[in-house]
């Protein structure tokens, strides 16, 4: 098994954000990780960039441990019908990434 992470970009639709924020905290997160091979999720929002703007504001991190990282995406999408949707999700905006681990993960050092 290898360790991947997948990166979600989104942003709520227009006048929705206060929903979208509770759909995605509240129930979203919980229904992908019951329902995909995927084991932890966590949200950010942008607060700051340099370089090329990012597109979207909000970030979900979702991690988990597979034998096949292209398979999460197809994971996902097959398992949608199990997780309850939202119209406060701007559905065309939204992108995903899949990552796989190609070193160990580092950590600092309690020496210093």
């Amino acid at each position: 098994m290898t360790k991947q992470i997948m990166l979600v970009l989104t942003e709520p639709t227009e006048g929705k954000e206060d929903e979208f924020n509770d759909y995605y905290e509240n129930l979203h997160l919980k229904e992908v990780l019951s329902s995909t091979v995927l084991k932890t999720a966590q949200r950010y929002k942008l607060v700051d960039q340099a370089g090329e703007d990012c597109p979207l504001p909000y970030l979900a991190l979702y991690e988990g441990d597979s034998s096949d990282a292209a398979s999460l995406i197809e994971n996902l999408n097959e398992t949608r019908s199990q997780r309850q949707q939202s119209r406060s999700l701007n559905k065309r905006t939204g992108r995903v990434w899949v990552f796989e681990a190609i070193g160990p993960e580092h950590a600092e050092s309690e020496d210093r």
